[in-house]
């Protein structure tokens, strides 16, 4: 995927997200508290596309500028970056007790997301 593919992916996630919490406030037994169930689920997606992203980037900058990563950092961050997820996801369930399937649909914006671009560029 190019940047603008990704740029357009990421525009339609954030699309995606504020018309899912739009629907979330009108869906009778939803309201505010589902859309920001939605936004969490989108957050939590949001951070992981980002930790991959920038787990991507560091990896290729690191092969193509000196050769293959030699030191441990890398692996820290990506450990870090995913106990950060660990920890949101922990925060969003036990903690603030945001509905599940509130927390699914947020969560499925980034895929979503993926497959209109991946159809987009078929055509």
């Amino acid at each position: 995927m190019t940047d603008v593919s990704l740029a357009r992916l990421e525009r339609a996630a954030m699309l995606l997200t504020a018309g899912g919490a739009g629907l979330a406030l009108l869906v009778p037994g939803g309201g505010a508290r589902l859309a920001a169930s939605v936004l969490g689920g989108a957050l939590l997606a949001g951070t992981s596309y980002w930790a991959i992203k920038r787990g991507v980037a560091g990896l290729a900058d690191a092969v193509l500028a000196r050769g293959a990563p030699r030191t441990p950092r890398g692996f820290a961050a990506f450990v870090v970056r995913y106990a950060l997820l660990a920890g949101m996801a922990y925060v969003m369930i036990a903690r603030l007790r945001l509905h599940p399937m509130g927390l699914l649909v947020g969560a499925s914006v980034i895929p979503l997301a993926a497959v209109i671009e991946a159809i987009r560029q078929r055509r």
